[in-house]
């Protein structure tokens, strides 16, 4: 095998601040955001069955131990006191936090002293609107203040994040929008929303990317169930911008997102250990595929982590397990020296994040 140093967890979410029943923990395993099918449980699948195997023993219990078992333990200790002892054992120095996700979550500083690491925000652009929308009563006083609103947080936030990739529309019209577009669509949201509606107006979502873009600050984009088609085009436009693109959550489309990290300078891969660990024993395969595209220095980690600690912790532990096991190989095989593998590691665990998104070294 080979070590992988410690992690820079390129993004994540904040844990839940509240005690979590049965139902409520095993919803949070899901791919998605129901229950699970009647007779069913998310136990049983891929990332059930790695919490069982590498959270009990850090609550003091056997590997494996039944679901109902674990949650007695996790109550026992409290919520401060399993989300430091899964934290501090993921092996993550450095965790950026996007703190755009709806719920009793906890933030930047708070994610820090539970980990015993370092912590930076990641800004969710399309909250970030809605906050401005509400405060804003004329067209004029929306574009205006959302301008500032985006500037304003590059000055604190390390990277925007953004889920408009997701939406088609931006693989026909990459481009910004021009002003009479982004006027009459701020328009129709105004007068047409409720506070704290989420944003999908097309137009507004385009000229919130370009704004971020304008910015400097690295661009996260997810990736959706289309795959990256929408952000190919994306891509093509931002070219010599000098903004980084970050394309997160791209399995299963994880070799087209990293061909794109392949042919454009300004685009990165995300390697994101939730969906690696809901690939299981195939997690080796996944990333040795990803590996097979893009170059070494355009691949970072991310746990993907959010709402249970359980998330953060299986995340490293399958990343960790999973490139260590590929790089091992490949070395073993002869085909790469074990000090370039250990070097390659070093690069996609951490060292390719900092030189991104300008932190400094640990």
């Amino acid at each position: 095998m080979i070590d992988t140093p410690t992690l820079v967890d390129q993004y994540c979410h904040g844990v839940l601040r509240t005690e979590l029943g049965l139902g409520t923990f095993e919803a949070r395993l899901g791919p998605g955001a129901g229950p699970p099918a009647p007779g069913t449980t998310f136990f049983d699948t891929q990332t059930g069955f790695a919490v069982r195997r590498w959270c009990p023993p850090l609550l003091g219990l056997e590997p494996h131990c039944p679901p109902a078992h674990y949650l007695a333990r996790r109550r026992e200790l409290g919520v401060l006191e399993t989300g430091r002892r899964l934290l501090r054992a993921t092996g993550i120095d450095t965790y950026l936090v996007d703190t755009g996700l709806p719920g009793d979550l906890t933030g930047p500083v708070e994610m820090a002293a539970a980990g015993a690491a370092e912590a930076h925000e990641v800004v969710r652009l399309e909250p970030l609107a809605q906050q401005v929308a509400d405060t804003s009563g004329t067209v004029d006083a929306l574009l205006a203040n959302l301008a500032e609103a985006v500037h304003a947080a590059a000055g604190s936030a390390v990277a925007f994040a953004s889920a408009a990739g997701v939406r088609p529309a931006l693989a026909l019209t990459p481009e910004p929008p021009g002003p009479g577009e982004v006027r009459g669509a701020a328009g129709r949201w105004l007068a047409g929303r409720r506070a704290g509606d989420e944003l999908t107006d097309p137009v507004l979502l385009r000229h919130l990317l370009w704004i971020a873009v304008s910015s400097g600050r690295p661009l996260q984009l997810h990736v959706g169930v289309a795959g990256p088609v929408p952000l190919a085009a994306f891509a093509e436009a931002t070219a010599g911008l000098g903004t980084d693109l970050v394309l997160l959550h791209g399995y299963p489309y994880h070799r087209q997102v990293a061909y794109l990290a392949a042919v454009h300078p300004h685009v990165y891969a995300d390697l994101l250990g939730n969906a690696l660990a809901r690939t299981g024993a195939r997690a080796a395969a996944v990333l040795a595929e990803t590996l097979e595209l893009a170059p070494f220095g355009k691949l970072m980690f991310s746990s993907g982590g959010g709402t249970l600690p359980e998330l953060h912790l299986v995340g490293a532990r399958v990343f960790r397990e999973g490139l260590g096991r590929v790089l091992a190989d490949w070395a073993g095989d002869g085909a790469w020296s074990r000090r370039d593998a250990e070097r390659v590691a070093g690069m996609i665990a951490s060292g390719n994040a900092r030189r991104v998104y300008g932190l400094r070294r640990s």
